[in-house]
């Protein structure tokens, strides 16, 4: 059955390389299209079939699967496809945007007789390399039974609401990841500066109610200094605006994450393609000859 499925995978970046490959791994015929031609070309030792024509990518394809920087590259790329599409094709997007543009995505999927499911994730490169990440999908009933063992290729899939709804999941596991790695940056640095040896106190502390994967992987990052990408502080900066876009239309205050996010605007333009746990650097900024370790920065 999952042979003769082809989908149509479009956008070949750090996330969506390795979920290509879990794809074709589970036996998936792939299509791999993106805007640079050389990023899909890559896949083709791997068995994808790669296309540099948006409309010939998506023509045979049952499944579209989207993974793009944001939604306005979601909406051009849906906009350039459209007509190409077979009827009734299911476009799973599985890009971070805001649930507005998901919703507007469906709309304009379904007047075309169309189905679609929003269905970002989380779980970084690690997680898209190991077919485990935690992937929150917004759709009906029907869709989401279409689009699941697509999913289930790449993570673990969990409805939780109508399209949209995996964004507004997506948003609210964003505003725990960025809050909690400035807080861990906080934590560790105050550590070095109260005398303490930081790396210790992180695996004492760990096991009990401060202990998290943020604590687990980013702060290791953050004593080794390696700020080379996973996630992306440009990325988790578009996160942080798009949840406090969200709040504002569900009219709710978010104090700290708006805190925040002034955090991450301090690194936008000299570090955007840092790692997100960069907010180490942007805290020790703020307090001059304080550093966390002795080590060089590993900087993209």
């Amino acid at each position: 059955m999952t042979q003769a499925l082809r989908i149509a995978f479009l956008g070949i970046g750090l996330m969506g390389e390795p979920m290509v490959r879990r794809l074709l791994a589970a036996g998936f015929a792939v299509t791999a299209w993106n805007r640079s031609p050389g990023k899909a070309a890559v896949l083709a030792a791997a068995g994808a079939d790669p296309d540099d024509v948006l409309t010939h990518a998506v023509a045979d394809a049952a499944v579209v699967v989207s993974m793009l920087s944001a939604g306005d590259a979601v909406r051009g790329v849906i906009e350039a496809a459209i007509d190409a599409l077979r009827p009734g094709t299911l476009w799973i997007d599985m890009s971070s945007t805001r649930q507005d543009e998901a919703q507007d995505f469906h709309a304009m999927l379904g007047r075309r007789g169309h189905r679609f499911v929003d269905a970002p994730v989380s779980g970084g490169v690690g997680g898209a390399q190991a077919g485990t990440l935690a992937i929150m999908a917004g759709g009906s009933d029907a869709d989401f039974a279409a689009a699941k063992p697509v999913l289930e290729a790449m993570g673990k899939p969990q409805l939780v609401g109508p399209a949209g709804s995996g964004q507004v999941a997506k948003l609210c596991n964003q505003l725990i990841v960025g809050g909690t790695i400035n807080i861990v940056a906080e934590a560790l640095l105050l550590a070095q500066a109260a005398g303490a040896d930081p790396a210790a106190v992180r695996e004492a502390i760990r096991g009990g109610f401060a202990e998290s994967r943020v604590l687990e992987v980013h702060g290791q990052r953050m004593l080794e200094r390696n700020f080379l990408p996973g996630g992306q502080v440009q990325t988790q900066l578009k996160d942080q605006h798009n949840i406090l876009a969200a709040a504002v239309a569900a009219g709710v205050t978010l104090p700290v994450t708006s805190l925040v996010t002034e955090r991450y605007e301090t690194l936008r333009d000299a570090l955007p393609r840092a790692d997100h746990s960069a907010a180490l650097l942007a805290l020790e900024q703020l307090n001059p000859g304080v550093r966390l370790g002795s080590g060089k920065d590993q900087l993209p």
